[in-house]
């Protein structure tokens, strides 16, 4: 894995059902290969997250293993959204997984190692009849 697109940054999480108190998690790894956002259980289980269900993962040295998810509201660069989040275990890296960036609405600007606005968000187009 080349180290030119890698950075970390520090992201917030936030219980969906108990709004008000943001927990940081810094040194987290801005990953677009990863689907979803992994958090650490403890910090998870802090704020009152609750396991929803399990997910099998294929991780980066080729390992099956399975993880709880659940679900929170993911802060990251002056943005806010609601998504599904991983309990990840000691072993696991803290991540920000594709989904989430989506739902920020943020792409990586990999020259300048940041998170930027992703500009409008794509629609349907609206038709309308005369």
């Amino acid at each position: 894995m080349s180290e030119m697109g890698i950075f970390r940054i520090t992201i917030g999480v936030e219980n969906i059902a108990q709004r008000g108190a943001v927990q940081y998690i810094t040194d987290t790894l801005v990953d677009t290969g990863s689907e979803l956002t992994w958090i650490p259980r403890e910090t998870l289980q802090s704020i009152g997250v609750a396991v929803e269900r399990q997910r099998a993962f294929i991780v980066a040295d080729g390992r099956r293993v399975e993880r709880d998810i659940g679900y929170a509201i993911v802060h990251a660069s002056g943005s806010v959204t609601v998504d599904e989040v991983v309990f990840a275990e000691e072993s696991d890296f803290a991540l920000l997984g594709v989904r989430s960036l989506e739902g920020l609405n943020l792409r990586v600007d990999v020259v300048t190692k940041q998170l930027v606005d992703a500009g409008p968000v794509l629609a349907a187009a609206l038709l309308t009849r005369s």
